[in-house]
């Protein structure tokens, strides 16, 4: 029995835990793709539309979400994030892992719209850490990484509703983990499976 369609897993954690460098390891191997999000904030330096994100206009991705296109999007500090739906489900079809780098709050929605998808959270060794990690990025006002460290705090609390959490305190030993459960998963047995099993047994019970 095979099955070759892809698995969607999600990515969270805190802005600054290192989830980006981690989905870059990861889609080095060629059956994983990285899901490109779409975004109305502006572009960081060295940032390319359709590399990092999708950037677009407040209109169009109100347009996009009035067209029931987004599998998830959140507002987050004064600007929408979200991931295309039909690309998503594309590439499963395809046979391809697909790996979301979200926020919390939008695992949180894919989980509802899929629950099959398989949600990662990456926690900072410390915040005292994620303090300097935020800080180091020199991109943010000190008023933005005050909310950032707020909010890790928040999320931080959800851990509970994700399978699986990596404490990223090397990165290369973070992507192996995130990486060793991509090949759990590859090796668990589908639903459908389970289904065909149980019919088998009622089946024999009734003869």
């Amino acid at each position: 029995m095979s099955h070759t369609k892809g698995k969607l897993y999600v990515i969270s954690g805190p802005s600054g835990t290192g989830k980006g460098t981690i989905c870059s390891i990861l889609t080095k191997d060629p059956k994983n793709e990285f899901s490109v999000s779409m975004t109305t904030r502006a572009p960081r330096p060295g940032e390319e539309n359709g590399r990092e994100y999708w950037f677009v206009s407040k209109e169009e991705f109100l347009e996009n979400v009035e067209m029931g296109n987004f599998l998830e999007y959140a507002e987050v500090f004064d600007n929408y994030y979200g991931t295309p739906k039909d690309m998503v489900l594309k590439r499963l079809e395809r046979g391809h892992n697909v790996i979301l780098d979200i926020d919390v709050q939008g695992g949180l929605q894919v989980r509802k719209a899929m629950p099959e998808a398989v949600l990662i959270f990456i926690l900072p060794p410390t915040l005292t850490e994620l303090r300097s990690r935020l800080e180091g990025r020199k991109t943010e006002t000190r008023d933005i990484i005050e909310k950032r460290l707020s909010k890790a705090v928040n999320e931080i609390r959800l851990i509970g509703e994700y399978d699986y959490l990596i404490v990223n305190d090397d990165r290369d030993v973070a992507a192996a983990k995130a990486a060793s459960i991509m090949t759990a998963e590859d090796c668990r047995v589908p639903d459908k499976v389970r289904s065909l099993i149980r019919e088998y047994e009622q089946q024999q019970k009734g003869e």
